[in-house]
């Protein structure tokens, strides 16, 4: 029966659920009691909410704290063992798949290099596959269990009715792939174990919004700086993010060719490919036969020798524009969306760290508008290299948590399960 307003005593159950589970999520262990103005829910249903989760298996005791003058309040928690997700970050360099219970405790994980940053379909395929299989099969964990499988992936993301999520990834030459459909066929996972993909840069701030340097931000800007350069907005009316294609506005007509294919994009100067490119085509001294990862090293210690030795001018110039590049490119930024804060985070970002944030932070501020550029501030993300991974894992967390805490209703068309065929053989006629 729907209200006034059009909610139904359904939907009622599963907002009080939400509320109860994030709570409880995040600022838990939290007794009834404590429940009650966190949530703004009565005392009574309260209780009847906390039965129900308890009954589920979602909620368990952890313990009790004394009261003013009445009995221990027992305390509660989301039990750890109650959920688990799957994380995949398709990175540059390459593929990692991890395993997470409910409260995001890593319990296995997978890595699949990508050689000579090959994107072919077909391999990310298998290597998101294969590295499901191998983290389950290391935790011992049966698939079905799985609330789902987030997955972060650069390029645009759309979600359509009949092929699930396609990827536009342009510079990765990904022309509308249909990722979800191809995962689906010949995936170890039934088909209740729902898969959720969506931008990387999104996927990290997503984490950095719930669990790192994001949190209690309004208004944030969230920035992927690897092989090339994303960005997260996250704001009230975009509560969970919108991935922000930073990296292809365009900061110099008719300049370097980005490889998305157009020219002057800020990617083509600030991320990592190009930075190590234009170190190259200087004359500096790029190692041969190397990762990205182990290349961006040899140039920063380069540049910021650890001994008295003089640092090498080109890597150094290089690294000087590139901060300029970005200030100039964040205050774009700053000017558009007015944001309280911006996080630096991506594994090229995490690298270049706190000494090459300051130039970034001062160039933003030579560029933008002086009055939200005095409202920002520009700091790195807390979460390190698997922030990605861990908010991929958000996604279907996320989605648990819409839904009160339970699992997707089974496809009608899927055969019942095996209890249920035993039970009904069972049932006298």
């Amino acid at each position: 029966m729907a209200g006034r307003n059009g909610r139904t005593v359904r939907d009622l159950r599963r907002a009080n659920r939400t509320a109860v589970l994030q709570r409880l999520y995040f600022d838990g262990p939290l007794s009834r009691f404590e429940l009650g103005p966190a949530t703004g829910l009565s005392s009574g249903s309260v209780s009847n909410v906390v039965a129900d989760l308890v009954a589920d298996g979602l909620v368990e005791e952890a313990g009790s704290v004394d009261s003013d003058g009445g009995r221990p309040r027992t305390l509660l928690r989301v039990a750890p063992v109650s959920g688990h997700m799957i994380g995949v970050d398709v990175g540059e360099t390459r593929v990692r798949v991890e395993l997470f219970d409910l409260t995001l405790t890593e319990l296995a994980r997978a890595q699949r290099p990508l050689e000579q940053q090959r994107y072919e379909v077909e391999v990310i395929v298998d290597h998101i596959r294969s590295g499901i299989a191998e983290v389950l099969a290391g935790a011992g964990l049966a698939p079905e269990r799985l609330l789902g499988v987030g997955i972060g992936v650069p390029g645009i993301v759309e979600h359509t009715p009949d092929r699930g999520a396609v990827v536009h990834g342009q510079t990765i030459g990904w022309d509308a792939v249909p990722l979800e459909s191809l995962l689906r066929a010949g995936s170890p996972l039934p088909e209740t174990v729902p898969y959720f993909i969506d931008n990387g840069a999104k996927t990290l701030g997503q984490a950095e919004m719930w669990f790192g340097a994001g949190r209690g931000a309004r208004n944030a800007l969230v920035v992927l700086f690897g092989s090339g350069v994303g960005a997260c907005l996250v704001t009230p009316e975009v509560e969970h993010g919108r991935a922000v294609e930073w990296g292809h506005l365009t900061v110099r007509v008719r300049g370097r060719r980005c490889r998305c294919g157009a020219l002057g994009c800020l990617e083509a100067y600030a991320g990592a490919e190009s930075l190590l490119a234009r170190w190259r085509e200087e004359g500096g001294r790029v190692p041969g036969g190397t990762d990205e990862e182990t290349a961006l090293t040899a140039m920063l210690a380069a540049a910021y020798p650890a001994d008295d030795s003089a640092p090498d001018p080109v890597a150094l110039a290089v690294l000087e524009e590139t901060a300029e590049y970005l200030g100039a490119g964040l205050s774009d930024l700053i000017n558009l969306f007015q944001p309280e804060r911006i996080l630096m985070g991506g594994w090229a970002g995490l690298q270049l760290g706190a000494r090459f944030l300051p130039a970034v932070h001062r160039h933003a501020l030579s560029y933008a508008l002086r009055h939200p550029a005095e409202k920002v501030t520009i700091e790195l993300g807390r979460l390190g290299p698997d922030a990605v991974t861990v908010g991929a894992a958000i996604l279907p967390l996320a989605d648990f948590f819409t839904r009160g805490g339970r699992r997707p209703d089974p496809d009608p068309q899927s055969p019942p399960p095996a209890w249920h065929t035993a039970l009904q053989e069972r049932t006298p006629r």
